[in-house]
């Protein structure tokens, strides 16, 4: 008896000790943060920012797939978040619910199936703000893609949708544990959308910031791919020591979607060039393209030569964090495939993929296995 009684006081003396450190990081969280980019890490290496969680291995967007991305080292996970009919947010890659959950096996929601445009696609399915809170949580989450990620259809039914205010306690609490700061950068999804329909997010969602004291004080970086939200919050959150603006963008001459409901001009190509790149540092503080803007690929799927990309965005006074790099051979450069098959997962060649990037001198990227990004970045 006297053993267990120390060893159980062993544990509580760790436990408080490790409470201790992680709160005495958290009050420290704006040390992080010497710069208006509001970095989490003050050194060289670039960030390590978990996308939907570690969707390689998890259904996306679940607890289950933030808990292994933090386990496995990411220094953020990323919650994308739509609203709910009651105008509460969750987390979902985007409003249509079809793919990513079992809705469509559920009787009882049936006569919820319909046809949207969103960001000027149209599906026919179900969607988050036509369900409350508490009817998205009798849904279960589902692997979306299926025939790449076999083993993450394992855990298909298990998890609910998680609500944003439940991400923020679940990473507080994470942090506690572990003894260190975890970042969270959110993506609000179809804002243009949502506003339209009665659902605007911007205000919603600073609410739920502050009513936290865990992302009161922690690394916050918000992303979107449209433009108004984003002036819309520098304006309204001025430049906390712990928040940072990700403008997302595409190497393609398409709109964003609030650009194109407002009647405007600008596209996505012209924002990517020097002076595009200026402007956006007006606002954001990041700059968040996907990876073969910075490397391209060849005609022959292999890498090409560095882009002038991150240069310019430097210059532009913008970090840069590129998004998504995925294990599987299918995502990958031909230079980094081996011979298992297209849908193979390739820890090696994704690791010496995500190398080549970081040589090409990006401040961040978003991963789908943090594990594998963790294993690029120290080694």
């Amino acid at each position: 008896m006297a053993a267990v009684l120390l060893s159980q006081r062993s544990q509580a003396r760790r436990s408080f000790l490790k409470a201790t450190a992680a709160g005495a990081l958290l009050t420290a969280a704006p040390s992080f943060a010497q710069n208006k980019h509001g970095r989490l890490n003050a050194g060289t290496k670039p960030l390590l920012l978990a996308h939907r969680g570690a969707c390689a291995l998890r259904p996306e967007h679940t607890l289950a797939s933030y808990a292994k991305a933090i386990a496995d080292g990411a220094d953020y996970i990323e919650p994308d978040l739509v609203m709910t009919k009651d105008g509460v947010l969750v987390a979902r890659h985007e409003n249509y619910l079809s793919e990513t959950t079992d809705v469509g096996t559920r009787p009882e929601f049936a006569n919820r199936r319909t046809k949207k445009t969103i960001d000027g696609e149209t599906h026919d399915g179900w969607f988050a703000d036509d369900f409350t809170l508490a009817e998205l949580k009798q849904l279960r989450a589902v692997e979306r893609l299926s025939t790449i990620r076999t083993a993450s259809c394992a855990y298909n039914g298990q998890f609910q949708i998680p609500s944003f205010e439940e991400i923020i306690d679940y990473v507080a609490a994470e942090s506690a544990t572990r003894g260190r700061i975890i970042g969270i950068i959110p993506e609000l999804k179809s804002s243009t959308y949502f506003a339209s329909v009665g659902l605007p997010m911007e205000d919603r969602f600073v609410s739920t910031l502050f009513a936290h004291e865990y992302s009161r004080r922690a690394p916050i970086e918000i992303q979107s791919f449209e433009v108004a939200n984003l002036k819309y919050l520098r304006k309204k959150l001025g430049r906390p020591a712990n928040m940072s603006l990700m403008q997302l963008v595409l190497n393609t001459p398409i709109r964003p979607s609030d650009v194109v409901a407002a009647g405007g001009s600008t596209t996505f190509a012209q924002m990517i060039t020097p002076a595009g790149m200026k402007e956006i540092s007006s606002y954001a503080d990041v700059i968040a393209p996907p990876t073969r803007a910075i490397i391209p690929l060849g005609n022959d799927e292999r890498l090409a030569a560095p882009t002038s990309f991150v240069a310019n965005a430097h210059q532009a006074g913008l970090l840069v964090h590129a998004w998504t790099f995925r294990p599987e051979n299918i995502f990958l450069a031909a230079d980094f495939r081996n011979e298992a098959g297209i849908y193979a997962r390739n820890e090696a060649g994704s690791v010496a993929e995500m190398k080549r990037y970081i040589e090409a001198g990006i401040d961040g990227f978003f991963s789908d296995d943090s594990a594998l990004g963790r294993i690029a970045i120290d080694t």
